[in-house]
């Protein structure tokens, strides 16, 4: 590998990946539609209620265009679409579970941790002098 190569912040990697799933929303999509292929707009909003309708439709729209979903228009009265990962959506939905799995063990840690610090610390003067 040259020196100047290893300057790049894309050189690892993390760089394009991040670009592709970057966001609170996007993994999160990835993975509900690729568990649910296929899965429709109205699946995915009551999935995630509190994504907006406009940015689903703008993450999903970025998904298609960086080929990581699907989508199939069915002409028909109403109108259908449903969403499926493509090869590469479904390799990188797999690549993010070890990273789901240190995000659980992370929030357990925290999770833990706090609530020691709770139990430990007084809330109120009350409490102080009521254990000491």
């Amino acid at each position: 590998m040259e020196k100047n190569q290893r300057k790049l912040p894309d050189s690892c990697g993390l760089g394009p990946a991040l670009a592709v799933i970057g966001g609170k929303w996007k993994a999160l999509l990835l993975w509900q539609i690729h568990q649910a292929q296929p899965c429709r707009f109205g699946e995915l909003k009551r999935l995630q209620p509190e994504i907006s309708e406009k940015m689903l439709i703008q993450h999903l729209r970025e998904m298609e265009a960086d080929g990581i979903i699907h989508r199939e228009v069915f002409h028909q009265v109403p109108p259908r679409v449903e969403y499926s990962a493509t090869p590469e959506g479904a390799e990188l939905d797999l690549a993010l579970a070890p990273l789901a799995d240190w995000g659980k063990k992370h929030q357990e840690r925290t999770e833990g941790a706090k609530a020691g610090a709770a139990r430990a610390a007084p809330r109120t003067a009350a409490e102080g002098a009521a254990r000491g």
